[in-house]
């Protein structure tokens, strides 16, 4: 994969505290698993930030008062590369990473995976959607952890 490539994912951090480490060999990955969903990307923006901030956007955007770990706009067609901004918070991904006993490094990787695979067309609306969403996630989480 040419390094132009992964320029085709950012990373913007407006939490001054996170730090991403290894975030080109990330990029990579998510390249792949978006070619191997059958998708192409224009520009994906992952935007890590406070709960604070995202319960904003929440409120603001989708008229929802509940705190969130990540939300994901999409901007493009169907029929054309990935488009989107997709806001993460920091401060669920941790609370997320402690509840559930994972490291949270673990736990930011399957958050961006399952921001990755909504725009991949998955869907967790349902029981039946969010058993395939979570297969989905735990697949690309170990294919990229081992």
């Amino acid at each position: 994969m040419q390094k132009s490539e992964i320029k085709k994912i950012r990373f913007n951090f407006l939490d001054k505290d996170f730090y991403f480490p290894r975030r080109n060999p990330f990029k990579q990955f998510l390249l792949g698993l978006f070619t191997s969903e059958g998708f192409r990307v224009d520009t994906i923006n992952y935007i890590f930030c406070s709960d604070r901030y995202l319960l904003r956007i929440n409120q603001d955007h989708l008229n929802h008062d509940t705190l969130t770990d990540i939300i994901t706009f999409q901007y493009s067609h169907a029929d054309e590369p990935i488009l989107s901004d997709i806001y993460i918070s920091i401060n669920r991904v941790a609370a997320n990473a402690k509840n559930f006993e994972v490291t949270f490094l673990e736990e930011l990787y399957r958050v961006m995976f399952h921001g990755a695979l909504h725009l991949c067309g998955y869907k967790d609306k349902t029981k039946t959607d969010i058993k395939k969403m979570r297969a989905a996630e735990s697949k690309y989480l170990t294919e990229y952890i081992e």
